[in-house]
């Protein structure tokens, strides 16, 4: 029988620590084990520990203190080695701050030696509550707050969170909030997932005796989202706009203008493409004014289209429907020009890459 995998994702050591320890509290026959991330001294520190107590604790140097390397070097080993040890029924494994669990579900469901042993029983997303509309929407780096991972690590705040949340089969709001903070939890994540208030709601057993669903996961998260999204409940205080056509990006319009639909207090996700290379799908994906943009993939036999989700809170913003508009490709661009996208360069080769096709 396999041992079931608990992963607790967070950007706040503290919301972590405290859903971690209410998880230890009420699995009595689990092992949990925490991994802390020092980004200047590019350290990584694992702490393991059940019922009884510190079982172990190590620290490790690693060459970079990247996601690929702390997996690699002692987070997926660990993992491994504990669920193989027939004194637990369950792992619980807390990822440094500002982790995704996307990396570590996608090697546990492709290595066939650790998926002998271990099933991702479920993914939590934790957020301390007082300021969780601050980290999902604002537009601050976590570096700014002692949460990277290395000094290179420039990624936003809000995009990384709202991306763990959109992950999670759970979520949980550590501290007493505002409704409009559990609103908008709920319009990012899929609709399925549990909702909690505060880590004293959390059901150990039952999460534990839960199947993550990578198939789930990726159908939500996935930048070229194909499926419909259901509305948000009545009365609801945030808000989502659906943005999809066809038609690409003007390749002008979008490097000039791309703070328009990317800046401002919300989420943006989803994918879109550009005349100038019909054969690549690219990503799009945002939080709080912070923007990546960035090739994705080949659309191969699907048809090429422009599909964002935009979600926030308050009053719906309706210069972003304008700004969508105002960046795709209009008939008079194309009007009187033969062959007007076939170009060597666009002007998007710093996020997109080299043109490798040619319209």
């Amino acid at each position: 029988m396999r041992t079931g995998l608990v992963v607790v994702t967070g950007v706040d050591p503290t919301a972590i620590d405290a859903t971690l320890v209410a998880l230890a509290w009420d699995l009595p026959r689990a092992v949990t084990v925490r991994h802390r991330i020092d980004p200047e001294e590019q350290l990584l520190t694992r702490v393991v520990s059940d019922a009884t107590g510190v079982i172990e604790r190590q620290v490790t140097h690693l060459e970079h203190a990247c996601v690929t390397c702390a997996l690699r070097e002692d987070v997926l080993p660990t993992i491994g080695r504990l669920a193989r040890d027939p004194r637990w029924d369950t792992v619980v494994s807390a990822l440094p701050a500002g982790f995704g669990a996307d990396h570590l579900c996608a090697v546990l469901g492709r290595d066939a030696g650790l998926a002998r042993w271990v099933r991702v029983a479920g993914v939590v997303a934790t957020l301390a509550a007082d300021d969780a509309e601050d980290v999902l929407l604002g537009s601050d780096l976590l570096a700014e707050h002692g949460w990277h991972t290395g000094p290179d690590d420039r990624r936003g705040l809000g995009e990384v969170a709202c991306a763990q949340v959109e992950l999670a089969d759970l979520v949980v709001l550590h501290g007493r909030h505002r409704a409009a903070a559990r609103d908008l939890v709920a319009a990012l994540a899929r609709p399925d997932t549990l909702v909690l208030a505060g880590v004293d709601q959390l059901d150990g057993p039952a999460l534990a005796a839960r199947r993550h669903s990578p198939r789930e996961a990726a159908a939500w998260r996935s930048p070229v989202v194909d499926a419909p999204v259901p509305p948000l409940r009545r009365g609801s205080l945030a808000w989502r706009i659906d943005l999809s056509t066809t038609r690409p990006f003007h390749p002008d319009r979008l490097a000039e203008d791309v703070a328009r639909l990317g800046g401002g207090r919300h989420r943006s996700r989803g994918c879109f493409w550009v005349p100038t290379r019909p054969g690549d799908a690219h990503e799009w994906s945002g939080a709080g004014g912070q923007l990546s943009i960035g090739h994705l993939q080949r659309w191969g036999v699907r048809p090429p289209r422009t599909r964002l989700l935009l979600t926030g809170l308050g009053r719906v913003p309706t210069s972003l429907v304008e700004a969508f508009e105002d960046l795709l490709v209009r008939p008079e661009d194309e009007t009187g020009r033969a062959r007007p996208w076939a170009v060597v360069e666009d002007g998007l080769e710093p996020w997109l890459g080299d043109i490798r096709d040619v319209a």
